[in-house]
């Protein structure tokens, strides 16, 4: 981030030092089974870009390709601050205006910055061992890193987090490897079909973060009781703190509507990769089902307190709710018009469901379609 003052909001190269110190060692494998799981996870990769675009019909545009790569937990956490970085410039830099300048703020403002850095990288370090896989949407190229030349997008795909599950599920690997590629994919083809598609959801994004009027100290806080419930440093009963996650923090009226808007494509974007990932599957996955049925018991079984929390606070419980939404959306209209029907849904930002429309795909579809409940369209 850009540094006023000689001070920095958060120190990204501590917060990349601490969680790369903290991350959890992968499952033990040997250096040739790590060689061919890597492989084997590029080739299914490659193959889902075909399943996904015959199955959604979408056709994607070769100048907006995006690269694919396979990563460890700590190369996740990279290129993940890579993007923090990008994205909350905005925001950062104006909190660092409000901060105001001299050698007091400056001072604070350095010792600030480490100590978020370090904080921030305990949760980077929390959230590494989870990560199945992620389309970054506002990647930044780096030495180690590359990225789309247009400015951002890349597909990763972490390694050791998929061969942990896999065992836990006690599911077949290499089904369960072409399973997740297919998910992820279909991230991939969303937006290198839909070019206007980051472009909107950077706009929006900038919109929020434009509104935002945090205190520094406010924000920061946020992040530490993050860090602090992490390391089990709440007293019993001090959990809830009202329920807030970190993006609830800072809403103000103009916020609330921009981030229905943001949900609502969240929604979309999740829950159309769910019903791609489970209509591509039966064809190509022989244990689909099986795989299907225990990933569900292993997201709806809960979890340890501390990770509920971190869950309610980071808003990932949320986007477990984006999954479902999204999943009964897509699946309702495809069923009410077809899959070229829905595919209007990438026609333009106006096209795209709203938070209300989400809940009820038929509102969706006569306002897209101009048809009530009783017309009916051929698929």
């Amino acid at each position: 981030m850009t540094s006023i003052g000689g001070a920095e909001m958060v120190d990204w190269n501590l917060a990349v030092a601490t969680a790369t110190r903290l991350v959890r060692p992968g499952p033990e494998v040997s250096r040739d089974e790590a060689r061919a799981i890597v492989a084997e996870l590029r080739r299914h990769a490659k193959e889902s870009e075909e399943h996904v675009r015959a199955y959604t019909r979408m056709a994607t545009d070769e100048a907006h390709d995006t690269p694919i790569l396979v990563v460890d937990r700590p190369g996740w956490v990279k290129a993940n601050v890579a993007g923090f970085r990008e994205i909350l410039k905005p925001l950062l830099d104006k909190m660092q205006e409000r901060r105001g300048s001299g050698p007091g703020p400056a001072m604070m403002g350095a010792v600030g910055g480490k100590v978020t850095g370090v904080e921030l990288g305990m949760l980077l370090s929390f959230l590494s061992s989870r990560v199945l896989g992620q389309y970054e949407t506002f990647a930044p190229a780096t030495r180690d890193l590359p990225a789309a030349p247009n400015g951002g997008g890349r597909l990763l795909l972490v390694a050791p987090n998929i061969v942990h599950v896999e065992r836990e599920l006690d599911v077949d690997p290499h089904d369960f490897r072409l399973w997740v590629c297919l998910h992820e994919e279909t991230h991939r083809t969303q937006f290198t079909a839909v070019p206007w598609l980051r472009d909107h959801l950077e706009g929006e994004i900038q919109s929020f973060l434009a509104e935002t009027e945090v205190d520094p100290t406010t924000f920061l806080e946020r992040i530490r009781e993050a860090a602090q419930s992490l390391a089990g440093g709440r007293p019993d009963g001090e959990e809830d703190d009202g329920g807030r996650s970190l993006v609830e923090l800072v809403q103000s009226p103009a916020q609330r509507e921009i981030l229905a808007r943001l949900t609502a494509v969240m929604s979309l974007l999740e829950g159309h990769a769910d019903f791609v990932m489970d209509g591509v599957g039966p064809a190509v996955v022989p244990t689909v089902g099986e795989i299907r049925e225990k990933f569900q018991q292993r997201r709806q079984k809960g979890a340890s307190r501390l990770d509920m929390t971190l869950r309610k606070l980071l808003g990932l419980d949320a986007k477990l709710r984006q999954y479902r939404d999204g999943e009964r959306f897509v699946r309702a209209v495809v069923d009410e018009v077809g899959m070229d029907g829905f595919n209007r849904v990438w026609t333009s930002p106006n096209t795209l469901p709203t938070k209300a429309e989400i809940a009820k795909p038929a509102d969706w579809v006569a306002r897209v379609h101009n048809k009530t409940d009783g017309a009916h369209e051929a698929p």
